[in-house]
């Protein structure tokens, strides 16, 4: 399928590959213009045909945050993996109170679809990044949409990992960077799925990665799963509950591998230090 409207913002030579901006028309799902940053490395630019890792960010995150960053392009280089850095929810949408919220609304998308009005409209990033962009990404690149990974970080964490489990078998790989792994039970998760998903609490879990995981028969990733977390993280009580997913885990059956690491909080040190290791997880997986 082809991205409409694709237009090259910005490009940058990166570790032997490109790093590039782009912005385009989401058609069928958002309706609006989206932006969007894919890193190619320099296997790509030399004709092969590369598995592509996406990365979803946090809260009142940008398609530009991780870029720039997470400082995962030299590694990625050197395993020959592409990199899609997606923006986190639909921009300059018109709708009232879009803005009010650092935590709902733009930069919040929480990557589902929201039935809740004014919200349904264009708050479709479940569907945009699973039917549009990334099977988008991968035809206009060349890449190989038979090996994908997908990450990300705080709610991008939740992202990766609720979008894993709801697509089974799109993703090869999953991994997360202090994921909201229990939203259902955490202010941030009833925030949005309140807005988002409407007062029917029975709708949430269907978006709620542990609830998710315990509902499986059979592990998902027989390979493993890879998440790393903080213990100086601010939210770790109130907003992450890893310790659910990680039972969530123990009660399906599937491998997990949660590190726990003293000294480091939510932010993008944390987030750089150990970026590696999940680039050689999805790397072996893909």
């Amino acid at each position: 399928m082809a991205l409409e409207r694709l237009e090259l913002l910005s490009e940058h030579g990166c570790f032997g590959g490109v790093q590039r901006f782009y912005k385009h028309f989401s058609v069928d799902e958002i309706g609006l213009p989206m932006r969007f940053a894919l890193y190619l490395p320099p296997q790509a630019l030399a004709g092969q045909q590369v598995p592509l890792l996406t990365y979803l960010a946090g809260l009142t995150c940008t398609e530009e945050t991780a870029t720039m960053k997470a400082g995962a392009q030299r590694v990625a280089a050197a395993l020959g993996l592409a990199l899609l850095f997606p923006d986190t929810s639909p921009r300059s949408t018109g709708l009232d109170g879009e803005d009010h919220h650092w935590d709902f609304g733009v930069g919040a998308g929480f990557y589902l679809d929201a039935t809740e009005h004014p919200w349904a409209g264009h708050w479709r990033m479940e569907s945009y990044l699973i039917q549009e962009l990334i099977p988008g990404v991968a035809a206009e690149f060349g890449l190989d949409a038979q090996r994908l990974g997908i990450t990300g970080h705080s709610m991008g964490g939740h992202g990766a990992l609720t979008l894993a489990l709801r697509h089974p078998g799109l993703f090869r790989s999953v991994s997360a960077f202090a994921p909201i792994c229990a939203p259902t039970r955490c202010p941030w998760g009833h925030k949005a799925f309140l807005g988002y998903l409407g007062q029917d609490q029975s709708t949430w879990a269907a978006h709620d990665a542990s609830a998710l995981m315990a509902a499986q028969t059979a592990a998902p990733f027989p390979a493993g799963i890879l998440i790393d977390q903080g213990l100086a993280d601010k939210f770790l009580a109130e907003q992450l509950y890893p310790e659910a997913f990680e039972a969530a885990c123990a009660q399906a059956g599937q491998p997990l591998t949660l590190r726990r690491h003293a000294g480091y909080d939510h932010g993008y040190y944390f987030i750089s230090s150990f970026i590696e290791d999940h680039l050689r997880h999805h790397a072996q997986a893909l």
